[in-house]
């Protein structure tokens, strides 16, 4: 069974992976490790997970401008998201994305949804993400 989403893309690009969510934002300051992917912050809800290689939604981020650092490391070694999902125009995931296509040659799609489109995400199942925003959930 698929269902079909639309958004905006922040940062156009093609990715697909497993869905992982969570209603509560993500300092990647301190809570990303950007060696293997996992999400280290304890108070977390997604803490102890691996979010390399999936599509990651959070609302927002907390926090400063390091998460451009800490994903682009991510990106370098190959321990990032998929693609990024959030509520809002978020300028750090974007500049982290813009860069890691210029010094790396490797795309991380940054999509925007609208909050009614992102209350209704639940982990699991596989997302396919469009160039023109269109995400692809597969629940198989």
């Amino acid at each position: 069974m698929e269902e079909l989403i639309h958004a905006r893309p922040v940062i156009p690009g093609e990715a697909e992976g497993m869905l992982m969510v969570s209603s509560e934002p993500l300092s990647f300051w301190g809570g990303y490790d950007q060696q293997t992917g996992e999400i280290i912050d304890r108070r977390h809800p997604l803490s102890g997970r691996i979010a390399a290689g999936h599509v990651l939604a959070l609302p927002f981020t907390r926090g400063s401008s390091t998460t451009t650092a800490v994903l682009l490391e991510a990106v370098r070694v190959g321990v990032a998201p998929a693609a990024l999902l959030s509520t809002g125009v978020d300028t750090c995931f974007a500049l982290a994305s813009i860069v890691a296509k210029e010094l790396y040659a490797r795309s991380l799609p940054v999509l925007v949804l609208r909050r009614q489109d992102f209350d209704a995400l639940a982990s699991g199942p596989s997302a396919a993400i469009m160039r023109d925003g269109k995400i692809i959930l597969s629940k198989s």
